[in-house]
Protein backbone atom coordinates (compact mmCIF):
# COMPACT_ATOMS: atom_id res chain seq x y z
CA UNK A 1 0.00 0.00 0.00
CA UNK A 2 3.07 2.18 0.79
CA UNK A 3 4.43 2.08 -2.54
CA UNK A 4 0.71 2.72 -4.06
CA UNK A 5 0.62 5.95 -2.32
CA UNK A 6 3.87 7.09 -2.77
CA UNK A 7 3.35 6.37 -6.49
CA UNK A 8 0.33 8.27 -6.71
CA UNK A 9 1.80 11.42 -5.27
CA UNK A 10 4.81 11.43 -7.24
CA UNK A 11 3.61 10.50 -10.57
CA UNK A 12 1.08 13.37 -10.83
CA UNK A 13 4.02 15.81 -9.86
CA UNK A 14 6.73 14.40 -12.80
CA UNK A 15 3.93 14.63 -15.43
CA UNK A 16 3.25 18.11 -14.50
CA UNK A 17 6.56 19.10 -14.27
CA UNK A 18 7.00 17.47 -17.27
CA UNK A 19 4.36 18.88 -19.54
CA UNK A 20 3.37 21.90 -17.89
CA UNK A 21 5.49 23.64 -15.24
CA UNK A 22 7.74 26.18 -16.14
CA UNK A 23 11.20 24.96 -17.40
CA UNK A 24 13.36 26.00 -14.37
CA UNK A 25 10.95 23.24 -12.72
CA UNK A 26 12.17 20.35 -14.10
CA UNK A 27 15.36 21.34 -13.86
CA UNK A 28 15.21 21.99 -9.99
CA UNK A 29 13.40 18.78 -9.62
CA UNK A 30 16.39 16.99 -11.25
CA UNK A 31 18.64 18.95 -9.76
CA UNK A 32 17.40 17.92 -6.02
CA UNK A 33 16.74 14.36 -6.59
CA UNK A 34 20.13 13.92 -8.45
CA UNK A 35 22.05 14.84 -5.41
CA UNK A 36 20.02 12.52 -3.43
CA UNK A 37 20.74 9.78 -5.50
CA UNK A 38 24.21 10.32 -6.05
CA UNK A 39 24.59 10.51 -2.46
CA UNK A 40 22.87 6.94 -2.43
CA UNK A 41 24.99 6.06 -4.52
CA UNK A 42 28.15 7.13 -2.94
CA UNK A 43 26.67 5.26 0.06
CA UNK A 44 26.55 2.13 -1.80
CA UNK A 45 30.05 2.63 -3.27
CA UNK A 46 31.12 2.74 0.44
CA UNK A 47 29.89 0.05 1.92
CA UNK A 48 31.77 -1.81 -1.05
CA UNK A 49 35.13 -0.27 0.38
CA UNK A 50 35.51 2.69 -2.45
CA UNK A 51 36.19 5.68 -1.32
CA UNK A 52 33.39 8.08 -0.90
CA UNK A 53 33.14 11.63 -2.99
CA UNK A 54 31.18 13.13 -0.36
CA UNK A 55 30.34 17.06 -1.14
CA UNK A 56 33.44 17.44 -4.29
CA UNK A 57 31.03 14.57 -5.69
CA UNK A 58 27.61 15.79 -5.44
CA UNK A 59 28.79 19.41 -6.32
CA UNK A 60 31.01 17.72 -9.68
CA UNK A 61 26.97 16.94 -10.24
CA UNK A 62 25.67 19.68 -10.05
CA UNK A 63 28.18 21.89 -12.11
CA UNK A 64 27.68 18.52 -14.83
CA UNK A 65 24.14 18.82 -15.06
CA UNK A 66 24.40 22.92 -15.23
CA UNK A 67 27.57 23.83 -17.63
CA UNK A 68 27.06 24.81 -20.99
CA UNK A 69 27.86 22.55 -24.22
CA UNK A 70 30.22 21.13 -25.16
CA UNK A 71 29.55 19.13 -21.96
CA UNK A 72 32.10 16.70 -22.79
CA UNK A 73 34.94 19.43 -21.78
CA UNK A 74 33.35 19.55 -18.51
CA UNK A 75 33.44 15.86 -17.82
CA UNK A 76 37.21 15.72 -18.93
CA UNK A 77 37.75 18.50 -16.57
CA UNK A 78 35.78 16.66 -13.90
CA UNK A 79 37.66 13.29 -14.63
CA UNK A 80 41.10 15.10 -14.10
CA UNK A 81 40.20 16.82 -10.81
CA UNK A 82 38.86 13.44 -9.27
CA UNK A 83 42.15 12.00 -9.66
CA UNK A 84 44.02 15.10 -8.41
CA UNK A 85 41.14 15.15 -4.72
CA UNK A 86 42.05 10.97 -4.51
CA UNK A 87 45.62 11.89 -3.93
CA UNK A 88 44.42 12.70 0.18
CA UNK A 89 43.82 8.81 0.62
CA UNK A 90 46.11 7.64 2.65
CA UNK A 91 45.37 4.26 1.18
CA UNK A 92 46.77 4.57 -2.25
CA UNK A 93 45.10 1.56 -3.39
CA UNK A 94 41.95 3.22 -3.23
CA UNK A 95 42.80 6.01 -5.68
CA UNK A 96 41.97 4.74 -9.08
CA UNK A 97 38.84 2.94 -7.68
CA UNK A 98 37.49 5.95 -6.09
CA UNK A 99 37.95 8.34 -8.82
CA UNK A 100 36.41 5.89 -10.93
CA UNK A 101 33.66 5.30 -8.94
CA UNK A 102 32.57 8.78 -8.37
CA UNK A 103 32.82 9.68 -11.88
CA UNK A 104 30.66 6.95 -12.79
CA UNK A 105 28.15 8.28 -10.45
CA UNK A 106 28.46 11.55 -12.00
CA UNK A 107 27.63 10.05 -15.42
CA UNK A 108 25.06 7.47 -14.51
CA UNK A 109 23.26 10.12 -12.89
CA UNK A 110 23.32 13.74 -14.27
CA UNK A 111 24.09 12.34 -17.41
CA UNK A 112 21.01 11.10 -18.10
CA UNK A 113 19.44 14.00 -16.44
CA UNK A 114 20.91 15.98 -19.08
CA UNK A 115 19.88 13.56 -21.83
CA UNK A 116 16.34 14.16 -20.39
CA UNK A 117 16.79 18.17 -20.79
CA UNK A 118 17.33 17.24 -24.53
CA UNK A 119 14.48 14.89 -25.12
CA UNK A 120 12.21 17.81 -23.64
CA UNK A 121 13.89 20.16 -26.27
CA UNK A 122 12.68 17.58 -28.90
CA UNK A 123 9.35 16.93 -27.67
CA UNK A 124 7.97 16.91 -24.08
CA UNK A 125 5.89 13.79 -25.02
CA UNK A 126 8.58 12.00 -25.89
CA UNK A 127 10.33 12.27 -22.06
CA UNK A 128 7.11 11.15 -21.03
CA UNK A 129 7.15 8.03 -22.81
CA UNK A 130 11.59 7.31 -21.85
CA UNK A 131 9.46 7.59 -18.28
CA UNK A 132 6.26 6.08 -19.17
CA UNK A 133 7.76 2.38 -20.93
CA UNK A 134 9.29 1.72 -17.34
CA UNK A 135 6.46 2.30 -15.12
CA UNK A 136 4.33 0.72 -17.30
CA UNK A 137 6.38 -2.07 -17.38
CA UNK A 138 7.34 -2.50 -14.11
CA UNK A 139 3.65 -2.47 -13.26
CA UNK A 140 3.09 -5.02 -15.75
CA UNK A 141 6.01 -7.39 -14.80
CA UNK A 142 4.97 -6.97 -11.67
CA UNK A 143 1.24 -8.97 -12.33
CA UNK A 144 2.45 -10.72 -15.03
CA UNK A 145 5.95 -12.39 -12.67
CA UNK A 146 3.28 -13.29 -9.91
CA UNK A 147 0.78 -14.93 -12.36
CA UNK A 148 2.84 -16.94 -14.90
CA UNK A 149 6.43 -16.54 -13.41
CA UNK A 150 8.21 -19.86 -13.65
CA UNK A 151 11.95 -18.90 -15.21
CA UNK A 152 14.31 -17.00 -13.03
CA UNK A 153 16.02 -13.97 -15.13
CA UNK A 154 18.89 -13.38 -12.79
CA UNK A 155 18.86 -14.99 -9.82
CA UNK A 156 22.51 -13.73 -8.60
CA UNK A 157 21.15 -10.38 -9.09
CA UNK A 158 17.50 -10.20 -7.98
CA UNK A 159 16.00 -13.58 -7.86
CA UNK A 160 12.32 -12.23 -7.83
CA UNK A 161 12.45 -11.06 -11.64
CA UNK A 162 11.69 -13.97 -14.36
CA UNK A 163 11.49 -13.90 -17.69
CA UNK A 164 7.51 -14.29 -18.15
CA UNK A 165 8.06 -10.65 -15.92
CA UNK A 166 10.32 -9.40 -18.05
CA UNK A 167 8.71 -10.07 -21.25
CA UNK A 168 5.18 -8.54 -19.79
CA UNK A 169 7.14 -5.73 -18.83
CA UNK A 170 8.04 -5.03 -22.72
CA UNK A 171 4.58 -5.73 -23.77
CA UNK A 172 3.34 -3.58 -21.37
CA UNK A 173 5.33 -0.66 -21.71
CA UNK A 174 5.78 -0.76 -25.55
CA UNK A 175 1.33 -0.57 -25.29
CA UNK A 176 1.24 2.12 -22.82
CA UNK A 177 3.70 4.15 -24.91
CA UNK A 178 1.83 3.26 -28.50
CA UNK A 179 -1.22 4.29 -26.87
CA UNK A 180 0.47 7.81 -25.17
CA UNK A 181 1.79 8.25 -28.51
CA UNK A 182 -1.51 7.46 -30.54
CA UNK A 183 -3.44 10.74 -28.81
CA UNK A 184 -0.35 13.06 -28.42
CA UNK A 185 2.11 12.70 -30.67
CA UNK A 186 0.23 11.81 -33.77
CA UNK A 187 2.90 12.78 -36.41
CA UNK A 188 5.09 10.00 -34.81
CA UNK A 189 5.00 7.06 -36.87
CA UNK A 190 3.54 3.91 -35.42
CA UNK A 191 6.99 2.10 -35.96
CA UNK A 192 8.96 4.23 -34.38
CA UNK A 193 7.37 4.41 -31.37
CA UNK A 194 7.24 0.65 -31.13
CA UNK A 195 11.19 0.46 -31.58
CA UNK A 196 11.78 3.21 -28.77
CA UNK A 197 9.23 1.51 -26.51
CA UNK A 198 10.99 -1.71 -26.71
CA UNK A 199 14.23 -0.63 -26.54
CA UNK A 200 13.51 2.09 -23.90
CA UNK A 201 11.78 -0.38 -21.68
CA UNK A 202 14.74 -2.81 -21.97
CA UNK A 203 17.24 -1.07 -21.09
CA UNK A 204 15.37 0.60 -17.81
CA UNK A 205 14.98 -3.19 -16.40
CA UNK A 206 18.32 -3.55 -17.66
CA UNK A 207 19.08 -0.57 -14.97
CA UNK A 208 17.04 -1.75 -12.51
CA UNK A 209 19.38 -5.03 -13.09
CA UNK A 210 22.50 -2.62 -12.39
CA UNK A 211 21.31 -1.23 -9.55
CA UNK A 212 19.99 -4.27 -7.73
CA UNK A 213 23.94 -5.68 -8.82
CA UNK A 214 25.70 -2.78 -6.66
CA UNK A 215 23.38 -3.25 -3.70
CA UNK A 216 23.58 -6.61 -4.06
CA UNK A 217 27.48 -6.16 -3.85
CA UNK A 218 27.34 -3.58 -0.86
CA UNK A 219 24.81 -6.16 1.05
CA UNK A 220 22.05 -3.44 1.14
CA UNK A 221 18.62 -4.04 0.30
CA UNK A 222 17.73 -0.86 -0.77
CA UNK A 223 19.49 2.61 -1.73
CA UNK A 224 17.81 4.61 0.66
CA UNK A 225 14.54 4.90 3.44
CA UNK A 226 13.31 8.15 2.13
CA UNK A 227 10.53 6.69 -0.43
CA UNK A 228 7.88 4.60 1.82
CA UNK A 229 7.22 1.13 -0.02
CA UNK A 230 10.22 1.76 -2.75
CA UNK A 231 13.23 2.36 -0.40
CA UNK A 232 16.04 5.59 -1.88
CA UNK A 233 15.15 7.62 -4.64
CA UNK A 234 17.91 5.67 -6.81
CA UNK A 235 15.56 2.78 -6.51
CA UNK A 236 13.25 4.68 -8.28
CA UNK A 237 14.86 5.93 -11.12
CA UNK A 238 17.40 3.40 -11.87
CA UNK A 239 15.10 2.40 -14.71
CA UNK A 240 14.76 5.65 -15.73
CA UNK A 241 18.53 6.60 -15.69
CA UNK A 242 18.76 4.03 -18.37
CA UNK A 243 15.31 3.99 -20.35
CA UNK A 244 16.21 8.14 -20.73
CA UNK A 245 19.31 8.26 -22.94
CA UNK A 246 18.52 5.34 -24.80
CA UNK A 247 15.38 6.75 -26.18
CA UNK A 248 17.31 10.25 -26.80
CA UNK A 249 20.02 7.93 -28.54
CA UNK A 250 17.39 6.37 -30.88
CA UNK A 251 15.27 9.96 -31.42
CA UNK A 252 18.87 11.46 -33.02
CA UNK A 253 19.20 8.41 -34.97
CA UNK A 254 15.87 7.88 -36.42
CA UNK A 255 14.52 11.24 -36.97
Amino acid sequence: MKRIITALVLIPVVVWVVLAAPAWTLLLLMAAVGLIAFHEFDTIAGAQGVAKSGWFGLAAGLIFLFTPEPAWVTLVILALAFMAIELRQADLSKAMTGAATALLGVVYIFGAWRCALALKEINPHWLMIALLVSWAGDTAALYVGRTFGRNKLAPRVSPSKTWEGTIGSVIGGVVAAGLYAHYLIPSAPIWLVLVVAAAGNIAGQLGDLCESAFKRGAGMKDSGTTLPGHGGWLDRIDSSLFSIPVVYALLRVLI
